[in-house]
């Protein structure tokens, strides 16, 4: 189990929160001193930046946008007297790749993974009535024993550069949104839910863990605010009669309150709003609440301008918006984890999320997006580190479903992206990683992960693991683009073929299929990185995807165009979007919005 509870922080009549976002001091440490010049004890100059952000696209220096090593945070905290006697917490929602946390001068606790929640325990540092010194040192060093997975060079002027194994900005720093927290002594640690639907009836199955022995109650209020259900007990059943089922574009959420009671007394209490509903793979068909679902949407980033991949709420309100006007019904996460506040509106729209630890870069290469295309092999999984790398990734395996698990939007979860599987190496990985992600969640989702271009029939050695087989497929843009689409359909189809002669029997959806494009560029007839092309480009993929019954989703790649490393197969970013990095719909958008809101949400059923 965690060392740390991974529930988000609310405010009860047990529980105290204080948001520290805001202006903290920040300061760059070039050459590595920051340490041995007592940096823990409070950081020089005066320059501050706001958080939740990325540090990068703040300045107009280069040096900075590219800065690799360690930054710094420094932010004075008043924790009132009040708080005595309850256990006291700062609660990072992510600090990227790996952090060290400082109060008062003294090293309180340290984390690896760039997108996950961690807590450092300040309970017997801090002082009351007064004011308290946080310090966090931040690295975002990429490696080939963590995730993403990248390596770092020196340049010859001396200055560090990380070199990412993955097609995105290694955006870094406090990216998400930092809290106080003062929990009573005796408290909710964790809970796990599972659910049976009977007829008009449904079953709340529960277990609470706490960081005590007296017992637990818990209500269930619908959403007039009306009690549905009592339990009482760490384990038990919640029945709750004529059921509001959660259900795909159309959420009901009831509250559960969970109490820790001494008698009359309440010793804690934590409240979170929960979606009924049950999620299957049966044969080649998606089943919420026993119904099929064919997956409409996207695979997104957060990224976005100035905050980078900063948690942004006002961008979170538009992308959601734009989502229900393009008809879609889901998004996978990808390539990481995203902030808590973005599952907490998927609960309440009715989105359906495929939920994505931070698993990409196990491809040993710069670009592999093209050189997957080619047949390029690296065994990435066949190193002497790979262990290092098995314990990192099965760690953020525990966090994420450990954090995530009680949301009704997470339908599958995502164990790795673009994974090289060529190689017989990778089989043992592929399964500890699966069967750890099974005995975890208590709801046993299905679990997948998304296959490169050179994982296909006879080269892939780990497509039996997933649950739901996700493909990301570009043939017609990486594989016999532009006048050669015509070839590119029949390599697509013959791909197809080969799977469907496998007879697997278990859903196919597609993780991402795409063409650059640059809002600008119009040109009949086509060319590549033209709208028209873009439009041809859908066109002939989504004929591809009907013409099998097996495929069972669709999501883009991307929803809108996000920043990239720079380099010549890249203008300013990945220019895949149906929208722009601003939020504004390309063409295509529109092709998609007619498609989408076409198809039946039980389309091939």
């Amino acid at each position: 189990m965690l060392e740390y509870s991974m529930l988000y922080p609310r405010t009860s009549v047990s529980r105290r929160t204080a948001s520290l976002d805001g202006m903290w001091k920040f300061h760059l440490d070039e050459d590595a001193s920051g340490e041995k010049s007592g940096w823990a004890e409070g950081i020089p100059g005066e320059e501050r930046i706001p958080v939740p952000a990325s540090f990068q696209d703040f300045y107009t220096e280069k040096d900075i946008r590219e800065f690799t090593g360690d930054v710094w945070y420094e932010k004075d905290v008043f924790i009132p007297g009040e708080w005595e006697g309850k256990d006291i917490f700062v609660r990072f929602g992510a600090a990227t790749h790996r952090a060290v946390v400082y109060v008062n001068g003294l090293k309180i606790t340290e984390h690896e993974g760039g997108f996950l929640p961690f807590c450092a325990n300040v309970t017997d540092v801090v002082r009351y009535d007064a004011s308290n010194r946080i310090v966090v040192k931040v690295n975002n060093e990429l490696t080939e024993t963590n995730i993403p997975c990248g390596t770092t060079i020196t340049l010859p002027n001396g200055k560090k550069m990380n070199k990412p194994y993955f097609d995105f900005f290694n955006y870094s720093g406090l990216q998400r949104s930092v809290n106080l927290v003062a929990l009573p002594k005796e408290s909710v640690f964790d809970f796990d839910l599972q659910y049976e639907l009977d007829g008009d009836d449904a079953k709340v199955l529960y277990s609470v863990k706490t960081t005590g022995e007296h017992d637990v109650t818990l209500t269930l209020f619908d959403a007039e605010g009306n009690e549905a259900a009592t339990a009482t007990g760490k384990e038990g059943v919640l029945e709750v009669k004529n059921a509001h089922l959660w259900q795909v574009r159309n959420a009901y959420l009831y509250r559960l309150v969970i109490r820790i009671m001494d008698d009359a007394q309440v010793l804690d209490e934590y409240t979170q709003e929960i979606g009924i509903r049950t999620v299957e793979v049966k044969d080649t068909d998606i089943l919420v609440n026993g119904k099929q679902v064919y997956l409409k949407g996207f695979g997104k980033h957060e990224d976005s301008d100035i905050v980078g991949r900063g948690f942004n709420i006002g961008v979170m309100k538009r992308d959601f918006e734009l989502m229900k006007w393009v008809g879609a019904n889901s998004f996978r996460t990808s390539h990481y984890p995203y902030s808590e506040e973005i599952y907490q509106m998927a609960d309440r729209e009715g989105f359906l999320i495929i939920d994505e630890v931070p698993a990409v870069g196990l491809f040993e290469s710069m670009m592999n997006f093209m050189e997957a295309n080619t047949g390029k092999k690296t065994a990435f999984f066949a190193k002497e580190t790979t262990p290092v790398l098995l314990k990192a990734h099965l760690k953020a395996v525990e966090e994420m479903i450990t954090r995530d698990k009680n949301h009704p939007c997470v339908i599958a979860w995502s164990l790795l992206n673009e994974p090289d599987t060529s190689d017989e190496s990778a089989v043992p990985y592929f399964a500890k990683v699966f069967e750890t992600a099974l005995e975890l969640d208590p709801q046993k989702r299905p679990r997948t992960f998304t296959l490169i271009m050179n994982s296909v029939p006879g080269v892939c050695k780990c497509y039996q693991f997933s649950d739901i087989v996700s493909l990301n497929r570009y043939y017609g843009w990486y594989v016999k683009g532009g006048y050669e689409m015509s070839e590119a359909e029949v390599m697509f189809r013959g791909e197809m073929d080969a799977w469907k002669a496998m007879n697997l029997n278990k859903p196919f959806i597609f993780t991402e299929y795409g063409a650059d494009t640059l809002e600008s560029e119009h040109k009949l007839p086509s060319v590549m990185w033209s709208q028209e092309y873009q439009k041809e480009y859908l066109d002939m993929t989504h004929q591809v995807f009907d013409a099998y019954d097996f495929v069972k989703g669709e999501q883009m790649w991307n929803f809108a165009d996000f920043q990239t490393t720079e380099g010549i197969l890249r203008v300013n970013g990945n220019k895949k979007g149906a929208f722009t990095r601003q939020r504004q719909p390309k063409d295509v958008a529109y092709i998609l919005k007619k498609r989408w809101e076409e198809l039946p949400l039980d389309y091939k059923g």
